[in-house]
Parts: C-alpha cells; sequence; structure tokens
C-alpha cells in the first residue's frame, strides 16, 4: 500500500539568489530575493503563501523573520533547526501540512552572507566533552571521522581526492558555480593542511548564497507553469549531536534514513538518474553513497574511482558541483534539493542528465548528526 505522502505535493518554484558573493547585502535580503524569484518561477502571488519553513545560521527565529520581511502572516510556520539538513525535513513537514490541508502554498527558505560577512555568529551551544581539547569544529569532527574510516577500510587521501575532482569537473560544466579551474588529485592531496587527514581542497567553499523553494498539492502543481516535481520519498533520522556521540563513525544515520525514503518512493537507490549529496567534506559523499545502499560499507573509497561519479560516468553525483565546487553558504541543503529537482525538470544545460526523472537528494547537519533523505520525481513516476 503506498505510503499517505507519497506523490501528493511537489515543487512547482524556485530560485538562487547571491551565490558566490554578494556584497552589499544580507542574510535576509538575499532569502527574500530567493523566496520572490521562486514565486516569480512558479507564477504564484506572495499574497497566497501561507506556509513558511527556514532555517539559518543568523537567526534563531528564522521562519518568522523571514515572514514579517516578506510582509505575510502565515497559518503555519516551522523554524525547526537540524543543521544542513533542515530543509529536507521542511520538505517533509510542509507535505504533512499541506496533505492536512492546513496551508495550500508553502515557501522553503535559506539565505547567507557568510562569505562577505566575514563568517556567522554560532547559535550552537559549545560541546560539553570536547571543548576541553580546543576542537575547530565542524572540520575536527568530520577529520576524526575520516581517519577512523580510513583506518579501518584501509582509504587513502587519493580516494578522498577523487570525489573533489569530480565535483569540480561537474562544476565546470555549470555557469552558477564558484570554482570551475582545473583540478587534479595531485592538487589535492598537496593542498595545504587544515585538520589531519582533511587539506583545504576536501573542504567545502566558503560562500554566500540563498535558495528557496515553492511546494503545493500535486492537484494544483499540474496547472502551473513549470514540470511539476513530486515529493516521492522523504524521512529523517539523528543518532547523536557531537562527534563524541556518534555510535559509529563510520557509519551514518543515512543508513536508516535512506532505506525509509526509498521505501516510502516506491524505489530503490539504483532506480534515481541523479544522486545528490551533501558534500561539506569529502568523506560525507563516500560515506552517503554506501550508507544509501550505492556500494557496501567500506568500498566507498573504491565506488568513487575512475571517474564513476564524474560527468560521462554510470552513476551522476552532485551534477552542480556540490558543496565542494559550486556553492556552500554555510548550510547547503536546499542547494543539494535544488540540483536534484533541476535535473528532474530539465534545462540545466551541458550537466543536463537526459531522461533524468528521479533524483535523491540526501541532507547532512551538524557533525554528521542529522540524516534527511529527500526522493524526487516526474509527474510519470508517481
Amino acid at each position: 500500500m503506498a505510503h499517505a505522502l507519497r506523490g501528493k505535493t511537489a515543487c512547482v518554484g524556485l530560485a538562487h539568489a547571491g551565490l558566490g558573493e554578494a556584497h552589499g547585502r544580507n542574510a535576509m535580503e538575499l532569502m527574500v530575493e530567493a523566496v520572490h524569484g521562486a514565486l516569480a518561477d512558479a507564477e504564484i502571488p506572495l499574497a497566497e503563501v501561507d506556509g513558511v519553513f527556514a532555517a539559518s545560521a543568523f537567526f534563531a527565529m528564522a521562519n518568522m523573520s523571514l515572514a514579517e520581511h516578506l510582509g505575510i502572516q502565515p497559518a503555519y510556520s516551522n523554524g525547526s533547526n537540524i543543521g544542513g539538513s533542515s530543509f529536507m525535513m521542511h520538505v517533509l513537514d510542509a507535505a504533512m501540512a499541506l496533505e492536512a490541508g492546513l496551508i495550500n502554498v508553502a515557501v522553503i527558505a535559506y539565505g547567507s552572507n557568510q562569505r562577505t560577512a566575514g563568517g556567522f555568529r554560532s547559535i550552537s551551544e559549545p560541546p560539553p566533552f570536547e571543548t576541553v581539547y580546543g576542537p575547530r569544529n565542524p572540520i575536527t569532527s568530520y577529520a576524526l571521522a575520516t581517519s577512523r574510516y580510513m583506518y579501518q577500510y584501509g582509504a587513502r587521501r587519493e580516494d578522498l581526492a577523487e570525489v573533489a575532482v569530480a565535483a569540480r569537473k561537474w562544476a565546470q560544466l555549470n555557469p552558477e558555480a564558484f570554482e570551475r579551474g582545473p583540478l587534479t588529485i595531485e592538487d589535492v592531496v598537496n593542498a595545504r593542511m587544515i585538520s589531519d587527514p582533511l587539506g583545504k581542497l576536501d573542504c567545502c567553499l566558503v560562500t554566500d548564497g540563498a535558495a528557496a523553494i515553492v511546494m503545493t498539492r500535486a492537484d494544483r502543481a499540474k496547472d502551473g507553469p513549470n514540470k511539476p516535481v513530486h515529493m516521492l520519498g522523504c524521512a529523517m533520522e539523528h543518532h547523536h549531536r557531537m562527534i563524541s556521540g556518534m555510535p559509529d563513525l563510520a557509519v551514518t544515520a543515512a543508513a536508516k534514513s535512506g532505506p525509509r525514503a526509498f521505501e516510502m518512493a516506491g524505489y530503490k537507490p539504483t532506480d534515481m538518474n541523479t544522486v545528490q549529496l551533501y558534500d561539506a567534506f569529502t568523506i560525507n559523499t563516500i560515506l552517503f553513497l554506501e550508507d544509501l545502499g550505492y556500494c557496501a560499507k567500506g568500498e566507498g573509497k573504491d565506488f568513487v574511482g575512475g571517474g564513476r561519479i564524474a560527468p560521462g560516468g554510470e552513476l551522476p553525483v552532485n551534477t552542480n558541483g556540490g558543496g565542494l565546487s559550486c556553492v556552500h553558504p554555510g548550510m547547503y541543503g536546499l542547494f543539494v534539493m535544488i540540483e536534484a529537482i533541476r535535473q528532474i525538470r530539465g534545462g540545466c544545460g551541458d550537466r543536463q542528465i537526459d531522461g533524468t526523472k528521479l533524483s535523491v537528494a540526501h541532507g547532512n547537519g551538524g557533525l554528521l548528526s542529522s540524516q534527511v533523505t529527500s526522493v524526487w520525481g516526474a509527474p510519470e513516476t508517481v
């Protein structure tokens, strides 16, 4: 029996704003610009928006601040923050609110000017068991997980570098990508060490940027100007907050969220035409490919080799260039989903994967903490 939420809602509009460097604009201005762009794309007036979903490292109550700046009074709103995967969680929440009839039009948004502002004020509590050691988080925690994976499965820095090089090759096909220059395995391995074993080019970009999507029920979505992209499955799970609480440094909660999202969608991982992953660091892509079911645990280091996830490879992964080469304004989850949806809508130019009908967008939050998997499909997949 199909899940009650499967295919009942769809994304009908999307937009980016201020990608890369947005001098003279703050995080809220960028978020508002992205919302207006997404509504224009959907041809839905602002006055019809009655659901607002947002998370931010700049605003403790991002949803209320966003609604105030937009000048609207939503009937339902959610500003829950579970890190960079918040926006996949907001999709699930919006789908429930739409299907329950609580709202009719939902906007999900994020904005950040962290690059031109020189960083952002953290609204996170200090880690109670790690602070004494002076970690430089988040990278220290991801380096710890990387070290464990390398020790346990024999991975090399060259294996991690395959991820960064593949992402850059995709970015070179994307005119919106922030970094598009040549990149080799040797460049990544020889880059300045930041937190052993992660060098500078194992780490995501620091950019500005905003994004927004518009969701409605499927019955309305079919009448819009764009091909509706249906939310087929979505599931979340988290097993820890700080890295000291992670049950297994080589296994993320994606191993639980992924199977449930695919089960809701009624499709297997191998049915996906594109795979969009939250690649804050090179280790992320390897762990998530394993945990989502694309290869066995410990095989990810070999799976990403030989250009398999690069343009022309058998599995298109992070086709916009990812957080490693396209854009990463602090919380990247919404950009992951937008690329999955855009590939299904078509029109991605040189990076378009022909015939794309199904895409998975997986989000990560905190220190490999919150994991949310979303599966999106064209109308004929419902």
